[in-house]
């Protein structure tokens, strides 16, 4: 199973990228403004424009600002909860699914993704630990920042192993990513089970996901992080379409494979484990993006990352809102819808994969 190498982008294709880009564009525009919207308190379309435009007046001494006030409850309804949350949802949907292509470039597997690799069951082994000792070591961002050193922990572990004889060897490194998963649901079943009712509760609703209680402050680093992920994978992307010809033709090319393959995993480390360590983990959305996008827009790695950020930022920010809607006076966890669509999507994967090839043997 290997992800179809690069084409060259006839007129056709130009177009097509185009079209497709403009049109998540619009989309992501339009679902932002939908979810600043809808809500158990009702905005309207108009007070939300003014009040993006009142908000980003620069005070001068020169001229008024001259966009009206609405009302003080909607206002901070939008600037403290809804704002906030969106710039979550779009920061971490990019920083997945872009996570996931690259993934899928450095192994060639079309199934490979974050989680693959350790980098969730690492992260949430981390935050159980904060919650379950009650650690504040960094104060309120003790759960973040042991959350993003387990994955990032994990992440290296996995690929130590795999390295030998100064290769990395991908089979080895998938089969341990699976090893790591499961010490980590076995230590995280540990902590529930010595934890107290809290914490129990807590850890719980971690691993569903959920952007409830997202922050400015914690939205912009995100966002940061996610968009300096995605400018550094999108200038790797010429490697990664000369990657896809095979590993011996990359080398007589002079790429040094090892060295791509390290920090493009250090890369998805550091885009998985910024998100999961404020939201918990939310699955399936680094593998059905990237493909979603690779079947529109064909293997060229460029158009690809750019397509998978916008798309990653657009279904979860859908996602979030249906999760605050779909039932009245609860929230549902993120983290289960993208599994409900992720789920019946992998299996449709795999089928195909295997018809493709004739089989697994």
């Amino acid at each position: 199973m290997a992800v179809p190498g690069p084409v060259n982008a006839t007129p056709q294709l130009g177009r097509r990228r185009t079209i497709v880009g403009i049109s998540l564009a619009v989309l992501l525009v339009a679902s932002i403004l939908l979810s600043a919207v809808v809500g158990q308190f009702g905005v309207t379309v108009q007070e939300v424009v003014l009040s993006v435009l009142r908000h980003s007046w620069i005070p001068n001494p020169w001229f008024a600002n001259p966009w009206p006030e609405i009302d003080e409850t909607a206002d901070a309804a939008l600037w403290v909860i809804r704002f906030p949350r969106i710039v979550m949802a779009m920061a971490v949907g990019a920083a997945l699914a872009v996570a996931g292509a690259v993934m899928q470039a450095v192994f060639g597997n079309p199934l490979a993704e974050p989680g693959v690799v350790g980098v969730s069951s690492g992260a949430a082994l981390g935050a159980a630990f904060a919650i379950v000792t009650g650690l504040l070591a960094f104060g309120e961002w003790t759960i973040a920042v042991l959350a993003f050193a387990g994955g990032l922990g994990a992440t290296l572990l996995v690929y130590g192993v795999s390295r030998a004889n100064g290769r990395t060897e991908v089979v080895t490194l998938l089969l341990t990513g699976i090893a790591v998963n499961a010490f980590g649901g076995a230590g995280l079943a540990f902590l529930l089970f010595i934890g107290g009712d809290s914490s129990r509760e807590q850890i719980v609703f971690w691993q569903l996901g959920s952007l409830s209680g997202s922050l400015w402050r914690e939205s912009l680093l995100v966002l940061i992080v996610a968009a300096l992920g995605t400018v550094i994978a999108i200038a790797l992307g010429r490697r990664y379409d000369i990657l896809s010809l095979g590993e011996r033709n990359a080398r007589h090319l002079g790429i040094d494979v090892e060295r791509l393959r390290l920090w493009s995993i250090l890369l998805v480390a550091l885009l998985t484990g910024v998100g999961v360590a404020f939201v918990g983990i939310i699955s399936f959305v680094g593998l059905v993006v990237p493909h979603l996008m690779r079947m529109i827009l064909e293997p060229s790695h460029r158009a690809l990352l750019t397509a998978s950020a916008f798309g990653g930022a657009l279904l979860l920010v859908l996602s979030d809102l249906l999760a605050r809607t779909a039932v009245t006076g609860a929230e549902l966890p993120i983290g289960l819808l993208t599994s409900l669509v992720g789920g019946p999507f992998f299996f449709i994967l795999l089928w195909r994969q295997r018809r493709a090839s004739g089989g697994w043997a």
